[in-house]
């Protein structure tokens, strides 16, 4: 139904979006998901055409709607979108915002279109609240108001921009239960959201955005559970990294401790936590760094938020040094007492090849 190709949005200062390429099928629900600023609300806006691409070629069944020749106004009689802000003219009741586009755009009688906004409004739960102006409403109200709107121009695309985002955290629920039913229509569907259990329940693909595109396309399963890359793993499992790297004997030990110190402190892990990552950290070097004629050593400590716990995973070069099975049984007993587990693997054929993996001890 969507193909995408080379799209490319930039601004002044910053290139959201650098080169994607997307196939949209009819009947998919797709949530997009990543970090803040990789341009999830970019490619909505693209495809409706409220943002112009820099450059790009974007076709709706068959037809080019980048093309200048493209009526870009029936285009987006096929596309709804549902906006953070939630967009409703304050002036008007909820039952004439709803009935104003399909009088307009679709010619639709005053009596069907009343009909129609009725039935909507019984789907959204709110139907007692046709005769309100939308400053009697709750941003929950707003925000389902504003899909029942959508769905009166009975769109072939619908999309939606962080719906929930704007909430307070009470009202996400009724506007999440919408939302769900809406999936199960049949109705092809964007939806950019930060909600990862609806994102998994809703979905049957997930786009990870990130580096300018679409960093990774899966099912919710394969993006959630069994993420292919490296930075859509961290984000899905809500990781903050540091990462280190040593090339002598003589690094800077003062420094690199400044830096865990700061990049606890920035995720607020707790003091004991803290100390022990350091001391894991410490302790490996000094008993790795005798065994290697020359160091190169890249270490990278991962903290999840959902867990609470941290890893160190150290990679460095040389033939294989396999420091669980060091001679020193003291200095060994020292650190798998800091330590959940110690793991050690040969990665034949990279740069660093030995890899040394550490789960730090919480308790």
């Amino acid at each position: 139904m969507i193909k995408i190709e080379h799209l490319k949005k930039e601004y002044p200062n910053v290139t959201p979006l650098k080169d994607v390429n997307v196939e949209i099928h009819d009947g998919d629900v797709i949530s997009v998901i990543g970090p803040s600023g990789t341009g999830k609300s970019t490619l909505l806006r693209c495809i409706n055409q409220l943002e112009k691409p820099t450059s790009r070629k974007i076709w709706v069944d068959g037809e080019e709607i980048t093309d200048p020749k493209c009526d870009i106004t029936k285009v987006r009689q096929k596309m709804g979108m549902v906006f953070q802000s939630f967009n409703l003219f304050g002036h008007k009741t909820v039952i004439e915002n709803i009935m104003m586009a399909p009088m307009r755009l679709l010619g639709k009688s005053k009596q069907e279109a009343y009909d129609t906004g009725m039935r909507l409004l019984r789907t959204v739960g709110l139907a007692e609240k046709a005769l309100n102006y939308p400053d009697e409403l709750s941003g929950g109200q707003k925000q389902r108001i504003a899909i029942a709107r959508t769905l009166a121009m009975d769109p072939d695309v619908i999309l939606l921009d962080e719906p929930t985002s704007a909430l307070d955290p009470t009202m996400v629920g009724e506007v999440q239960a919408v939302i769900r039913e809406l999936a199960k229509t049949g109705k092809t569907m964007m939806i950019v959201t930060h909600e990862m259990n609806l994102a998994r329940a809703i979905s049957n693909r997930v786009f990870y955005m990130d580096e300018g595109g679409v960093y990774e396309d899966g099912t919710p399963d394969q993006i959630f559970d069994h993420p292919q890359w490296e930075n859509t793993r961290r984000f899905v499992y809500r990781l903050k990294v540091v990462e280190l790297n040593i090339e002598s004997r003589d690094y800077d030990f003062l420094g690199m401790a400044g830096q865990i110190a700061a990049w606890c402190n920035r995720n607020q892990i707790e003091p004991k936590l803290e100390n022990r990552i350091q001391l894991v950290f410490e302790e490996t070097l000094e008993q790795l760094l005798p065994m290697l004629e020359a160091p190169r050593i890249q270490a990278v400590c991962e903290y999840s938020e959902q867990t609470e716990q941290a890893e160190w995973t150290l990679r460095y070069a040389g033939p294989r040094r396999d420091l669980t099975r060091s001679d020193d049984d003291l200095a060994l007993m020292v650190l798998k007492g800091m330590t959940e587990s110690m793991e050690y693997a040969w990665d034949e054929g990279e740069a660093l090849p030995n890899r040394l993996r550490l789960i730090v001890r919480r308790g």
